[in-house]
């Protein structure tokens, strides 16, 4: 094993659970941006975090973000952010907003396969 790749086992080891599948899921994001011919793209596969019962709507967007750590968030922004408003400022049912979220979250990783694919 190369130097490089012994402190990259060292750093994930001693990294807590959590923190050591967002560097999994990150390396395969990295690995996915690859342009090999090759060698067919991995596309990294979300990380589905439960819903809890009592979840706000800045905590979903928390949630998914982390669910979905292979999409570009600014793509994202202006239809997480007015679904936000929706709640926060317009008094709109949390639950719904909250599925509306994952639809977009959902939707977008979909876009996202689907370009990968094209390429």
């Amino acid at each position: 094993m190369n130097p490089a790749a012994k402190k990259l086992t060292q750093i994930y080891q001693q990294l807590p659970k959590a923190e050591q599948e967002t560097l999994f899921s990150f390396a395969e994001f990295l690995l996915s941006r690859v342009e090999d011919s090759s060698q067919s793209a991995v596309i990294p596969e979300p990380d589905l975090i439960p819903r809890p019962e009592q979840e706000t709507v800045i905590g979903a967007v928390k949630r998914l973000s982390k669910s979905y750590p292979m999409l570009d968030k600014s793509t994202l922004l202006n239809e997480t952010s007015a679904l936000v408003t929706a709640n926060l400022v317009q008094g709109r049912d949390r639950a719904e907003v909250i599925d509306e979220l994952e639809t977009v979250f959902a939707d977008a990783y979909q876009a996202f396969i689907d370009k990968k694919q094209a390429q």
